[in-house]
Order: structure tokens, then C-alpha cells, then sequence
């Protein structure tokens, strides 16, 4: 009985626990200031160039090693804004001599997860030691074309995002 009855409350007892960040589409929410649950660090490289993607690939690895982020891979969407999740690694392309543009990114690029209380120690660590690549960083609200345009900020070259991929 209590087997049979542990199954048939599974479910609720799963939902109830699993924090799952659900976006405020409703008209209007990206308008003004909606609330920041997360931030996104790229770095964006010359992917035809050896000695930027040699050094992009240096870079990653020291952020890893100096923020103990071996073996944290991403599991969320990069769309997820989630809300309350550790900082963690994009692994869309382990070797970044093969990586090219993807998402809204018109040059190679690599990403971390960055929850608020982090930002500024990895915000600042990654422009003083970014060399002669551009970092791009963001806010997580939901709203991807504001997050991507109006409230970004570039250290190094500007690049181009193309927001015809985002649908908010």
C-alpha cells in the first residue's frame, strides 16, 4: 500500500520540488525594468584566426580553473534564465578551433552561466584578463532581444547580434 500510494503522489512531490523558471510573457513585461534572474559572460573570437581561438581556448580554461568550474556544464537552455542555478559552463563546442557562429552570434563565441552575486567578481576578472578578445555580457530576464541589445555591455570590439533569431 504505501508503495502504491508513494507512486500515485510522485508527481506532485517531483513538481513541488523542481524549480522551474517559467518567463512573464504577458504584454508589456519587457517593457520598463523587469527583474535580472541571471547573467551570460561570451567571450566571441575570430574563429578563422589559430592564435584567437588558441588564446580563447586559454582564456576558458583559466576562467574554469580560477572559478572551480570543472565539470559544471550548463544543463539548462541558454534561453533559461534560471533563476537560483549555480555557475556553470557552455559546452556547445569543446574545441574551439571547430566552433563558429551559432544563436544570435555572428563570430565563434563561449559562455558561462553567471547567477547575480556572482557577476562582478567573474565580470571583472574576465575584462582584465580577456587580452585581445571581446566579452559580451548580459542580463537574464526573459526579454532576449532587450537582454541582447538595450542592456548589454562589450569590453573590447563591438559584434553584431543578429535578434531575428529571439522571439521576445
Amino acid at each position: 500500500m504505501f508503495w502504491i500510494l508513494l507512486l500515485a503522489l510522485s508527481p506532485a512531490l517531483l513538481e513541488a520540488h523542481v524549480d522551474v523558471y517559467k518567463p512573464d510573457y504577458s504584454p508589456g513585461h519587457c517593457e520598463g525594468t523587469p527583474k535580472i534572474h541571471s547573467y551570460h559572460i561570451h567571450v566571441l573570437f575570430w574563429q578563422n584566426n589559430q592564435n584567437r581561438t588558441d588564446r580563447a581556448t586559454e582564456l576558458r580554461d583559466e576562467f574554469i580553473e580560477k572559478f572551480d568550474l570543472k565539470g559544471k556544464e550548463c544543463r539548462m537552455s541558454p534561453g533559461d534564465a534560471a533563476p537560483g542555478k549555480e555557475m556553470c559552463v557552455f559546452r556547445e563546442n569543446e574545441d574551439l578551433s571547430k566552433a563558429g557562429p551559432a544563436g544570435p552570434f555572428t563570430t565563434a563565441q563561449f559562455a558561462f552561466f553567471i547567477p547575480p552575486a556572482d557577476l562582478q567578481r567573474t565580470s571583472a576578472w574576465m575584462v582584465q584578463h580577456r587580452g585581445v578578445l571581446d566579452v559580451f555580457i548580459h542580463p537574464n530576464t526573459g526579454c532576449h532581444t532587450n537582454d541582447h541589445t538595450k542592456w548589454n555591455t562589450f569590453a573590447g570590439d563591438k559584434w553584431p547580434i543578429d535578434v531575428s533569431r529571439f522571439s521576445s
